[in-house]
């Protein structure tokens, strides 16, 4: 992920962090709207949108008086396409054992085994 200093998930590891991100998914937002419809100060929000820049997750733009603040593409796709990767991998080996463990496909071949015989006595680790 080409974040410019920061990780992106260090700065989403905040609650307010997510609720801006939240926010800002439903288009631009000047500070002052943000800081509007979150519980803390509007420095507060404005230190939180500079570690969601810094990270990459956000784009400031300077329009008169105002900060306007929007997604950063880049940056969001980024995060997402890292997710899918190791996410995606982990769901389709859960759908598989899913469908392993209901007997799904019938297939004996692809079902999982079983971890032991209960006539067998369980070996003592301790040894």
């Amino acid at each position: 992920m080409n974040a410019l200093h920061g990780d992106p998930f260090n700065a989403l590891g905040d609650p307010h962090r997510r609720r801006i991100v939240e926010l800002l998914g439903t288009g631009e937002q000047a500070v002052q709207d943000i800081a509007d419809a979150l519980p803390i100060s509007r420095p507060a929000v404005s230190r939180h949108l500079r570690l969601l820049k810094e990270a990459g997750l956000v784009i400031e733009e300077p329009r008169g008086t105002q900060r306007i603040y929007r997604l950063h593409n880049d940056g969001v796709t980024a995060v997402q396409a890292y997710l899918e990767q190791v996410w995606g991998d982990a769901a389709a080996r859960l759908r598989l054992f899913a469908e392993n463990a209901s007997g799904g496909t019938g297939d004996s071949a692809t079902t999982v085994p079983r971890q032991g015989r209960t006539d067998e006595p369980a070996e003592d680790s301790a040894g």
